[in-house]
């Protein structure tokens, strides 16, 4: 089955059972991946993460992978990230077989209409296929607001408009504001209130001042020395921590889906050129040797460990330096041995 813009929401906030497979595909990676998680929560299900090269290998897994049983008795989704086409015959295996006690999720990026798995999701009445665009102008708009609500923040057009404006109508990325706002200003679904520019002006992505982000360029390019001096030139009892941690995840929020594309058979030279001019020319070189060192599961490692450390950071009147920089280290660290 093919679902649309207009019937997407029903599709996953009250998933049918008899779908299987779900594939959500297209330019806005960020978005496939925000409208799996939405299923997620909407299943009350637990991420079982499934190599789309496991797959290949042996197509039969998936079946096994999703006819299992949950060790705690909780239900789970089989999530494979990026999606192939080496995973067609274990899908095909999937849509024939019996009924399994766990649907299967792919996140694809964009896929050509002769897709032999997207033709497949889109016949099946057992698949669904969802192709994700980047939003824009009002579009962009109605995303911050309908997201906005999942945190309990009323958003009026002015404010969604400058929210989707700052974070370049990144899905992923105004998610992980509206989360940062909501908790600032003490929204929740049981408990919605109005956002305003003065809260953005607080907390908002773009108070990052000053060269934060190449604290995160140099923790992930595994400049140890460089970075261990730039983190001791930080002013003591100063408040960059936040902002140098907003810095890092944006930085692997960019990384995610170039780094998809390489998993799923692209040259990182060519991924690279494709970018054209919406990445920096100054920062094509760091980012190249980013994305040649960090897989898709590090990247997503860090970028958990860094929510943590920032809730843990979010209200603490003076923020933890030392923490910052144990932190930003440890990643330094890890990316010169990869």
């Amino acid at each position: 089955m093919k679902a649309n813009k207009a019937s997407i929401g029903r599709a996953i906030d009250q998933p049918a059972e008899a779908v299987r497979f779900y594939l959500f595909h297209g330019q806005d990676e960020s978005q496939s991946r925000a409208v799996a998680a939405r299923l997620l929560e909407a299943l009350g299900a637990t991420k079982f993460i499934v190599a789309a090269g496991a797959v290949k290998s042996d197509p039969a897994s998936l079946v096994d992978e999703a006819g299992a049983m949950s060790l705690f008795g909780g239900k789970r989704v089989v999530w494979i990230e990026p999606v192939t086409k080496d995973i067609e015959d274990g899908v095909v295996a999937l849509l024939e077989g019996p009924a399994p006690e766990s649907p299967v999720v792919g996140i694809a990026g964009a896929l050509s209409r002769t897709s032999g798995l997207l033709k497949l999701s889109e016949a099946s009445p057992l698949a669904l296929a969802y192709a994700a665009y980047l939003p824009e102008g009002q579009d962009a708009e109605r995303m911050v607001i309908d997201l906005g609500r999942r945190y309990g923040l009323k958003i009026g057009p002015a404010v969604a408009q400058r929210l989707a404006d700052s974070a370049g109508n990144d899905q992923a990325i105004v998610a992980l504001e509206l989360e940062k706002l909501a908790l600032y200003i003490g929204a929740s679904s049981h408990s919605p209130k109005d956002l305003d520019h003065s809260a953005i002006d607080d907390v908002g992505a773009a108070n990052e001042e000053g060269d934060f982000l190449r604290l995160a360029d140099l923790a992930l390019t595994g400049e140890v020395n460089e970075l261990a001096d730039q983190l001791a030139r930080l002013p003591a009892g100063g408040s960059e921590a936040i902002p140098v941690i907003r810095s890092l995840q944006r930085r692997l929020l960019m990384l995610a889906p170039i780094r998809a594309r390489v998993e799923r058979g692209e040259r990182v030279d060519a991924v690279m050129t494709s970018l054209g001019k919406s990445l920096f020319f100054k920062d094509k070189a760091k980012v190249q040797r980013m994305i040649s060192k960090w897989n898709a599961d590090n990247l997503a490692t860090v970028f958990e460990r860094a929510g943590e450390l920032e809730r843990s950071l979010m209200f603490t009147p003076a923020p933890d330096h030392e923490a910052l920089g144990e932190e930003l280290l440890a990643i330094a660290r890890k990316a010169r041995s990869l």
